[in-house]
């Protein structure tokens, strides 16, 4: 008996992030040690580079590759920066965030508990991705948020 292939596959999700890195084997070591990283498909290609790769964080799965000759995409080193960020809600925050920075991550934005009810810093890996870190501490209804982003934005005008 056949069984039916399902549209998005087993412990996938709608969306999911791929990372374009230099180097994809060192960076799956890093995420491990700092995010709690599980490894779950590798593909390497003939010369060592890493094709395709999966891990799993949390109950998200991010896939990873090493930059292509012949390809359009491009890792934060070789473009100078990043345009995007992965945004991880955990249990512990600060503890995440501090086993990143141990790790190697910097710095970008120390925990700070923010006005939509989270506590929430950003690190950048050594590969120079962004992270966002967060654990979620309250919710806070439409128009309170309305009232708390006028604040924290007036402060920072």
């Amino acid at each position: 008996m056949a069984s039916r292939i399902r549209e998005i596959p087993k412990g996938f999700h709608t969306a999911t992030p791929h990372l374009i890195l230099i180097d994809s084997a060192q960076a799956i070591d890093f995420y491990k040690r700092a995010f709690g990283a599980e490894e779950l498909f590798r593909v390497d290609g003939p010369d060592g580079k890493v094709g395709h790769a999966e891990i799993k964080i949390g109950d998200s799965i991010i896939m990873l590759s090493d930059e292509m000759p012949g390809c359009t995409l491009r890792s934060p080193q070789s473009l100078g920066g990043t345009a995007g960020d992965i945004f991880l809600y955990v249990k512990d925050v600060d503890q995440v965030f501090n086993r990143a920075v141990a790790a190697g991550a910097k710095v970008a934005m120390p925990l700070t508990d923010m006005f939509w009810g989270d506590r929430y810093g950003q690190v950048t890996d050594p590969f120079g991705h962004s992270w966002s870190l967060a654990t979620h501490k309250e919710d806070v209804q439409p128009e309170e948020l309305r009232k708390r982003a006028k604040v924290a934005m007036a402060k920072t005008a």
